[in-house]
């Protein structure tokens, strides 16, 4: 995770990746469209983007898929036990086993994902899904591994929606 910053003199990202990568930063916006049109529920997508972006540190996709989960009427109390989920009560087996997931695959152990967090995603959801999680936690994976090097502050990327 990243050490807290005071300093304001990066209001911009390092680096317009859009502008100057142009066609592999569509790409992965193209994932991104394609899984929201896919079979995973949009508030366990929108969950496992937080729980990756929040261990990663990523600030802009933190705040952004906030914004995002508040918009397809994710509660506040909810977004604020996203990241002491194990402790809450809030939320389905469902996306306990999506939250326990992202988190294996985010942190990748010398095991990788554990066993016992694989038997549960795939208890939890049908093939199709499980598949889409697996994307979507790589690509936010991904996109986390942008916006932290760039230091992409709230609100310089809306590729959201």
């Amino acid at each position: 995770m990243q050490t807290p910053r005071n300093d304001t003199s990066h209001p911009r990202p390092r680096l317009d990746i859009a502008r100057l990568a142009p066609a592999p930063y569509r790409a992965l916006l193209a994932v991104d469209a394609a899984l929201r049109e896919g079979p995973l529920a949009p508030s366990i997508r929108e969950l496992v983007k937080i729980r990756a972006s929040q261990h990663n540190g990523c600030v802009l996709c933190v705040d952004m898929h906030v914004r995002e989960a508040r918009h397809l009427g994710e509660s506040d109390e909810r977004l604020h036990q996203v990241v002491v989920w194990r402790e809450s009560l809030l939320f389905s087996d469902a996306e306990r086993a999506a939250l326990a997931y992202t988190e294996a695959a985010t942190q990748l152990g010398p095991e990788g994902v554990p066993d016992a967090v694989w038997d549960a995603a795939r208890a939890a959801f049908d093939e199709a899904s499980l598949a889409a999680l697996v994307a979507q936690v790589a690509l936010i994976n991904a996109l986390n591994r942008i916006g932290v090097p760039l230091r992409t502050p709230p609100g310089a990327v809306t590729h959201a929606r």
